[in-house]
């Protein structure tokens, strides 16, 4: 499976959980559709949701003028997305996780959500320096 086609189904795995208490290895089979699993889908999707609280300070430090729960639910799963490759993979360079997310969100988000993206994400970075 490719990364773009791993972190679509992490982002609707991540989507899902964010609307069902479920195990996340559920979440993943879900997603999958019967197909195989993918081990950098499943590192995205557990990695994400293990780490939750300490990606949602964040992406709570880098909200102006929003709360994490007014969050569209498809942003919020972008962001986690995101926010779990910026901190914790350091194979992929920061530039490359935020522009994949500004990609998701155009392909999953409104039409502001991919700027959104870009400016929480832009702010996270600066967090990590």
């Amino acid at each position: 499976m490719k990364r773009r086609t791993a972190r679509e189904k992490a982002l609707q795995a991540l989507f899902q959980l964010d609307l069902n208490e479920q195990e996340p290895t559920v979440a993943i089979e879900h997603v999958l559709e019967g197909k195989g699993s993918d081990e950098f889908l499943e590192k995205l999707v557990l990695g994400a949701t293990e780490h939750q609280q300490e990606i949602d300070e964040l992406l709570k430090g880098s909200l102006e003028n929003w709360s994490l729960d007014r969050i569209g639910n498809v942003d919020r799963a972008i962001l986690r997305l995101a926010v779990y490759e910026m901190k914790f993979e350091e194979s992929i360079p920061e530039n490359v996780s935020i522009n994949e997310a500004i990609e998701l969100a155009k392909i999953f988000g409104d039409d502001d959500s991919s700027k959104f993206i870009n400016s929480v994400l832009s702010k996270v970075k600066g967090q990590l320096a």
